[in-house]
């Protein structure tokens, strides 16, 4: 089974920074993507970044670009999320999501079939 757990997520400072982490596990899909989507309070779920499996390439909302950087380390079956220049709007539950479809869940929104972990909390304050 596809497992996912994520870790790192707490509460900053706007202005901080925070890294998370995903380890995932129990799949071997032809071409993913694996990243990261948000979910907060009267928002609408927003596919954050994600990075391919296939060449590496990645992918950043325009909310966060410039500020995230996603990376992963096959070796140890791991992606990362570092965040910085956190703003409160950042705020928001994130959760690992793993994408058979190669990336389109995060570019669309419609998450389709995915792979989702139980998510952490990322709290920004002003």
């Amino acid at each position: 089974e596809v497992q996912l757990v994520e870790s790192g997520g707490g509460l900053v400072q706007a202005g901080g920074s925070l890294r998370l982490s995903c380890a995932a596990s129990g799949f071997s899909f032809a071409n993913y993507a694996i990243g990261w989507f948000r979910q907060a309070p009267g928002k609408e779920r927003e596919g954050v970044s994600c990075i391919s499996d296939n060449d590496g390439s990645t992918y950043y909302a325009d909310s966060v670009k410039g500020r995230f950087t996603i990376s992963s380390d096959n070796a140890k079956n791991t992606v990362y999320l570092q965040m910085s220049s956190l703003k409160p709007e950042d705020t928001a539950v994130y959760y690992c999501v793993v994408d058979p479809s190669g990336g389109l869940a995060f570019l669309t929104g419609r998450v389709g079939v995915t792979y989702w972990g139980q998510g952490t909390q990322v709290t920004v304050s002003s």
